[in-house]
């Protein structure tokens, strides 16, 4: 019995979105510690994990999906467009990490993706179809499958996709509320979303404009079986303590915690490199933080190399963070 999803379903909390150049391992360590129910890895492409798997070494692609250390409750999101490759593809992050379940990717609309995957499944479901069948029949009764999927690629049909990927064998759907061609505009259609929970019976998890606590439980009234959230939580991961109804950290705890992201950041690439690729996470923490001029804090931030510059661009602009040892 593919259990996992019901579990976590069953105990609450929002699910951290895959979102590439984000979603990496340290920052769904902090959004696990923070009481995410599960986290979802950076879309890994199906081909690079076999060319990656092949040459007996960790690559870009099988990097993306690497757990940290203890890492639990994680699903690995990979993309393509072939049956049998996505379908080996999963076997091998199976077997490699063990991951508590592996998810396809038919939402990405970003162009360099186009024609091998991502959203342009969208416009051939009957691919998709053949590679969730491929899917399932080759990993592990035990591993669920899930797909997340947008609206459409034009236009609304995300309720006769979702019903054909559970016919073809998914055990969990997630739909983002916006079609392909919106990318990020306009709002996200949460009435649409609700259909498709409403058609299926697999659990249906949404996404799309969450930002809040307040955003979540809105969103969850609408008959979804669960919310995810990926750009309300760059920048606040205590997003996920919140919407299980803890309350909201002050500013001192607000410094720790980006203390604790810069930690694990430098752990796992480096200092130096980890320092530099969390700049852009940085720029939202400032919007964070209630200390005065949040440009002047941002600019400041966006320009640190070490450990030592945070903690004295943070000390220097938000007085509660003196003290606070990385």
């Amino acid at each position: 019995m593919r259990s996992f999803y019901g579990d976590r379903l069953r105990a609450g909390g929002a699910v951290l979105a895959p979102m590439a150049g984000y979603s990496d391992a340290p920052f769904r360590k902090l959004a696990l510690e923070q009481g995410a129910a599960w986290t979802v890895s950076e879309m890994m492409s199906a081909q690079g994990v076999l060319e990656d798997a092949a040459r007996g070494r960790v690559g870009r692609s099988l990097e993306l999906g690497q757990p940290y250390p203890g890492e639990q409750n994680l699903v690995l999101q990979l993309f393509g467009a072939d049956p049998q490759v996505l379908a080996e593809a999963a076997v091998k992050v199976v077997e490699l990490y063990g991951p508590a379940a592996v998810d396809l990717n038919m939402g990405c609309p970003v162009p360099k993706v186009r024609g091998r995957g991502g959203a342009c499944l969208l416009q051939t479901p009957e691919v998709a179809y053949r590679i969730v069948s491929a899917m399932r029949a080759a990993v592990p009764d035990t591993v669920p499958l899930s797909a997340k999927i947008r609206l459409g690629w034009d236009r609304p049909q995300a309720r006769e996709i979702a019903l054909g990927l559970e016919a073809a064998g998914a055990d969990l759907v997630t739909v983002h509320g916006r079609t392909s061609l919106q990318r990020y505009e306009g709002e996200a259609d949460w009435e649409a979303i609700a259909e498709v929970a409403a058609a299926l019976r697999i659990p249906v998890i949404g996404s799309g404009d969450v930002r809040s606590a307040e955003d979540y439980r809105r969103r969850l009234n609408l008959g979804v079986a669960g919310v995810m959230i990926g750009r309300g939580a760059v920048g606040q991961p205590w997003i996920f303590a919140e919407v299980r109804g803890r309350p909201a950290p002050d500013r001192s705890a607000r410094v720790r915690l980006i203390l604790e992201h810069a930690r694990l950041n430098a752990q796992w690439y480096g200092e130096a490199h980890g320092l530099r690729q969390l700049r852009k996470v940085l720029a939202q923490y400032a919007l964070h933080l209630d200390a005065g001029d949040p440009a002047e804090l941002r600019a400041r931030l966006t320009r640190v190399s070490s450990l030592a510059d945070l903690e004295a661009a943070l000390e220097s602009r938000v007085p509660a963070a003196a003290g606070c040892a990385v």
